[in-house]
C-alpha cells in the first residue's frame, strides 16, 4: 500500500471543504413568472444533455485509439472532467466566465460565487439581450462546454501523464485559460466580442484552446519510449472509435444548434451546417487517404468527420449550408496534411489533438471570416467572400490573440505542475501501462476473460506490453 501523504489527502480535503461550505449558502426562490419560452427551454435542456453526451463519446473516441494497456486510463481522464469542472463551475467557474466584467478580461468571481443569483437571477448577461430561457439553464448549457474542453487535451498527453497531475491540470486550465477565453468571446462585455470577433459555438474557446494546450502538454511531457523507438502499435479497439464518433456527431447537434439558445430557424440552420460539414470532411479525409495510396478506413472517416465538426463549430450559425461543404472538405485536407508532417517530426502528440482540434479550429475561424453572411444571421457579419474585409481581419486578430494566450498559459501550467509534482509516470509505469499502474484496472484482461467465456475454452491472460 502506498504511503499516505498530504498530496494524497489534498483533493479529498478540498472537496470536503467546498461541500461543507455549501451547507451555509442561502436558498433563493426560483419561480417562472411567465417570462420564459417553453419551447426554448425544452430545446436547450435537450441540447445541454446532448453536449454532455459528447464527453463519454470523446472517451470512446480516444480510448479506442490508444494501446490496449492504456484504454481505461485514457477514458477516465475524459470522463473525470465532468466531476471536477461541474463542482468548479458552481463555485467560481461560471462567475469567472459570465459574471460582471472586470475590464472585459474576466468575470468577477463573486458575482455568482456558489451560483449565487443564478437560479433566481435575471435571464440575461451584463449588457446583453434578455434570454427566453432561465439563467440557470444557460449556465448549465455552458457548463457542458467547460467540461469537454480539458477532456480534449487528454489525447495529446495519453499514455504518459500521471492521473493526479492531470486532475490539477483540469483545475488550472479551467480557471486560467478556459474562463478568460469564454469571457472575452461570449460575454457581451468581453473584449473580443467588443471588437467583433465571432465564435458561434466554440472554435476559439473550446477547440483552439484545447489544441494549443495539447501542443504545450506534448512538448512538456516529451516523447513516449514507443515513439522514440518508432514502434507502430495498432489502436486498441476501432469499434470504440466508431461508437465515439457517433456519440460526438450526435451530441454536436446540441453543441452547435443549441448555441442559438432558442428553438428557432437559426438553430435549424446550425444543425444543418453541422451535419453537412461533418459528412463532407469524413469523405474528404477518406478519399484523400486513397489518393495517398492508403485503403479507405473506418479510422480515417471517423477522424475526418470529427475534424469537420470542429471546423464548422465557430461558423455554424453564421455560414450557409452550401459553404459548409467546402469548410468540411478543406479542413479535413489541411488537418490530414498536418497529421502527415507531424508524424515525421519529433512531436509526440499521441492522438493528433493539435493537428485535428487545434488546426481544425483555426481553419474554422478563418472560414468563418470568409463565408459568414448576414443573410444567415443578421446579428453576425459579412465575411471576406461577401466584401467584409474588416471582419476577416478582425477574425485573424482574434485568432492570433487566442492562439498566443492559450499556448503560453497552458505551457506555463504544465511547467508549474511538473515543478510541484512529477507530471509524468516512470519508465516502468509507462511500460506496464497506465491502466494498471495508475488505476489497478486492466482493459486487456477484462476483454480476454469475456472472450474465453463466450468461446467456452480457457485462455491465458496476458497484459500486452
Amino acid at each position: 500500500m502506498n504511503n499516505l501523504t498530504f498530496k494524497n489527502f489534498a483533493p479529498f480535503l478540498i472537496l470536503a471543504l467546498v461541500a461543507i461550505a455549501c451547507i451555509f449558502i442561502p436558498s433563493l426562490p426560483n419561480f417562472d413568472d411567465g417570462k420564459f419560452n417553453a419551447a426554448d427551454i425544452a430545446w436547450i435542456i435537450v441540447a445541454t444533455a446532448l453536449v454532455f453526451l459528447m464527453t463519454p463519446g470523446l472517451a470512446f473516441f480516444y480510448g479506442g485509439m490508444v494501446t490496449r494497456k492504456n484504454v481505461i486510463s485514457t477514458m477516465i481522464k475524459s470522463v473525470v472532467a465532468a466531476g471536477v469542472v461541474s463542482v468548479l463551475w458552481v463555485t467560481v467557474g461560471y462567475s469567472l466566465c459570465f459574471g460582471e466584467t472586470i475590464g472585459g478580461f474576466i468575470g468577477n468571481p463573486f458575482t455568482h460565487f456558489m451560483f449565487k443569483g443564478v437560479a433566481s437571477g435575471a435571464p440575461h448577461l451584463q449588457g446583453g439581450a434578455t434570454f427566453t430561457i432561465p439563467l440557470l439553464l444557460f449556465a448549465l448549457f455552458q457548463l457542458m462546454f467547460a467540461i469537454i474542453t480539458p477532456g480534449l487535451v487528454v489525447g495529446a498527453v495519453a499514455e504518459r501523464i500521471k492521473f493526479t497531475a492531470y486532475i490539477l491540470f483540469i483545475v488550472l486550465f479551467s480557471l486560467l485559460v478556459y474562463a478568460p477565453l469564454a469571457h472575452w468571446t461570449w460575454h457581451p462585455q468581453g473584449f473580443l466580442a467588443k471588437i467583433g470577433v465571432l465564435d458561434f459555438a466554440g472554435g476559439t474557446v473550446v477547440h483552439i484552446s484545447a489544441g494549443c494546450a495539447a501542443l504545450a502538454g506534448a512538448l512538456v511531457l516529451k516523447r513516449r519510449q514507443s515513439h522514440i523507438d518508432h514502434k507502430e502499435i495498432p489502436p486498441a479497439n476501432i469499434p470504440y472509435v466508431l461508437i465515439g464518433t457517433g456519440l460526438l456527431w450526435f451530441g454536436w447537434f446540441g453543441f452547435n444548434a443549441g448555441s442559438a439558445l432558442a428553438a428557432n430557424t437559426l438553430a435549424v440552420s446550425a444543425f444543418a451546417t453541422t451535419n453537412t460539414a461533418a459528412a463532407a470532411a469524413g469523405l474528404s479525409w477518406m478519399f484523400f487517404d486513397v489518393i495517398k495510396g492508403k485503403k479507405p478506413s473506418v479510422l480515417g472517416f471517423c477522424i475526418g468527420a470529427v475534424v469537420g465538426l470542429v471546423a464548422i463549430t465557430p461558423g455554424a450559425g453564421y455560414v450557409a449550408i452550401p459553404q459548409s461543404i467546402f469548410i468540411g472538405f478543406i479542413a479535413a485536407i489541411i488537418s490530414n496534411v498536418a497529421v502527415h508532417y507531424k508524424a515525421k517530426s519529433t512531436l509526440d502528440d499521441t492522438l493528433d489533438v493539435f493537428p485535428c482540434h487545434g488546426i481544425g479550429g483555426i481553419v474554422g475561424m478563418i472560414m468563418t471570416g470568409i463565408f459568414a453572411t448576414k443573410s444567415v444571421n443578421a446579428a453576425g457579419a459579412d465575411g471576406l467572400f461577401y466584401g467584409g474585409t474588416a471582419f476577416f481581419l478582425t477574425q485573424l486578430k482574434g485568432l492570433a490573440i487566442v492562439v498566443g494566450y492559450s499556448f503560453t498559459v497552458s505551457f506555463g501550467i504544465f511547467k508549474f505542475i511538473n515543478f510541484i509534482l512529477p507530471i509524468r509516470v516512470s519508465q516502468e509505469e509507462e511500460l506496464l501501462g497506465l491502466d494498471v499502474s495508475q488505476h489497478d484496472e486492466n482493459y486487456s484482461q477484462g476483454t480476454l476473460v469475456i472472450q474465453s467465456l463466450f468461446e467456452n475454452e480457457p485462455k491465458e491472460i496476458l497484459a500486452e506490453q
